[in-house]
């Protein structure tokens, strides 16, 4: 039986209006009235539907996470989390690096066209320059995103637990540190906290990604790591359920958590505001949680379904103030 929460989220963004936990509807939102695709009159949906609609796509937890922040600040986090997926990719839908440094290459120019005011006529670009007018959002923390997603196009296996956490620093920490802007937060603590996050998410990023490259005979997890435990890339593409592949992950999924730990021994000293900005580490913990259960067998089956009451526990943390 669906579990009716009756949450009304209000803003100009038209945006989820109640959630709905079931087994198989977790969301529902208002669009007014618009079809998915145009508006009633034909037209090409506007640049905020569009933002949404590729978060609530291709980063379905970060669009739950986007839902719970004010109003204020949900437009320009669905921007920036729209902005995200489209540096992140870039790597799966290019043949070959060159293309991929032109693309990423656009996204830089874009940025700082944004910060003279002559965005590009592109839809996540538009609603990102208008989050930059309305928030003074920090130009250092996009052209670094930018950057290291350039740097990754190499599409090598990290040497060392350390170079994956650089990645996610980069490129998950900053779109976190851009998100507690939306919500006018400057505190150092929450910086820490966000720090920590963004590196537990790039790690769990990587372990659910494990099936979907093994597919495609490649392998990004921590070469350091696999030799300590001697596991091969052979291992995983064959998809190894052997002690010393599980060994590999739960190493890997540790330091996950051991991040999460981190973060949230700051949570004494963080500004009650910057909370909402950090209710992705329930859907953090529920992976990590999930990974334990089945031994650290990264190729269960269970690791791929989705959890249909996440946004329940989601909704109940943030109303509780936590992470």
């Amino acid at each position: 039986m669906a579990v009716s929460l009756g949450v009304k989220l209000r803003s100009s963004c038209r945006i989820p209006v109640v959630f709905r936990v079931g087994s198989v509807l977790d969301v529902r939102w208002s669009l007014f009235g618009r079809s998915s695709a145009t508006s009633s009159g034909g037209a090409p949906f506007e640049q905020d539907d569009y933002c949404l609609q590729l978060v609530r796509r291709c980063d379905h937890e970060g669009f739950l996470c986007s839902l719970l922040l004010p109003a204020e600040s949900r437009c320009a986090a669905l921007a920036l989390r729209a902005f995200n997926v489209e540096l992140a990719q870039v790597k799966d839908l290019v043949s070959q690096k060159d293309i991929g440094l032109m693309r990423l290459q656009f996204w830089k120019d874009a940025v700082n066209n944004m910060y003279c005011d002559n965005p590009p006529h592109q839809p996540v670009a538009m609603e990102l320059w208008k989050a930059i007018k309305r928030h003074n959002l920090t130009k250092r923390w996009l052209i670094r995103m930018i950057e290291e997603r350039e740097k990754n196009l190499n599409d090598q296996a990290y040497r060392t637990i350390q170079d994956l956490e650089t990645y996610a620093e980069n490129t998950q920490s900053s779109l976190l540190y851009l998100i507690l802007e939306t919500l006018g937060v400057k505190d150092i603590h929450a910086d820490h906290a966000a720090s920590h996050i963004g590196k537990a998410q790039g790690i769990v990023t990587c372990l659910r990604a494990v099936p979907y490259h093994s597919n495609r005979r490649k392998v990004f997890l921590p070469m350091e790591i696999c030799m300590l435990h001697g596991a091969s890339q052979e291992d995983f593409i064959r998809r190894c359920e052997e002690q010393n592949a599980r060994d590999v992950i739960f190493d890997i999924a540790s330091q996950a958590h051991l991040h999460l730990e981190h973060a949230r021994s700051f949570s004494k000293n963080i500004p009650l505001e910057a909370f909402p900005a950090f209710i992705q580490t329930v859907a953090l913990d529920d992976y990590l949680n999930k990974i334990r259960k089945v031994d650290f067998n990264i190729f269960h089956l269970s690791l791929q379904k989705k959890n249909a009451l996440l946004p329940l526990y989601m909704y109940i943390q943030n109303w509780k103030k936590r992470y």
